[in-house]
């Protein structure tokens, strides 16, 4: 599945809140990790904003935060409010065999996906960045003992 930039940045940045829930985070700092336009993620976290899974404070020290309960806010909830995630409207080739079985397949696949994206957590999200992490942390050799 391909996603929209905006939802691509309301996930990053929903993942970067709740990382640290208490942590107000600013837009620029967002927008230089993730190399994207201040202007555009601005949009994004304002629709964030709205919808209530952050607040926003203003002013010398302001930025966002996650207001929201990573335990309980799946992909699919972020998604659905960027993405068109309504089934593809049917083409005149299903009326064939072979577009019917290729449409029944590809309809499958969409209700596994949009499944599960809905049972993906922010906080299972965050317990892979967290392991992907120690993974890829250097690991330091034991010293020989001196004789």
């Amino acid at each position: 599945m391909k996603l929209r930039q905006n939802t691509l940045l309301a996930l990053y940045s929903l993942l970067e809140f709740a990382a640290d829930p208490q942590r107000q985070i600013s837009a620029a700092e967002i927008a230089q990790k993730y190399d994207v336009s201040p202007h555009h993620l601005a949009k994004v976290l304002a629709e964030l904003s709205r919808l209530g899974m952050v607040q926003s404070a203003r002013g010398v020290g302001g930025g966002y935060r996650f207001v929201g309960n990573a335990r309980r806010l799946t992909l699919m909830d972020v998604i659905s409010r960027f993405e068109d995630v309504l089934p593809v409207e049917r083409s005149h080739s299903e009326a064939t065999p072979v577009g019917q079985a290729l449409a029944s397949v590809l309809a499958e696949i969409d209700a596994i996906a949009m499944a599960s994206m809905s049972s993906i957590t922010l906080e299972t999200l965050l317990g892979i960045v967290k392991r992907q992490q120690a993974s890829a942390a250097p690991r330091r050799r034991p010293r020989p003992a001196k004789a």
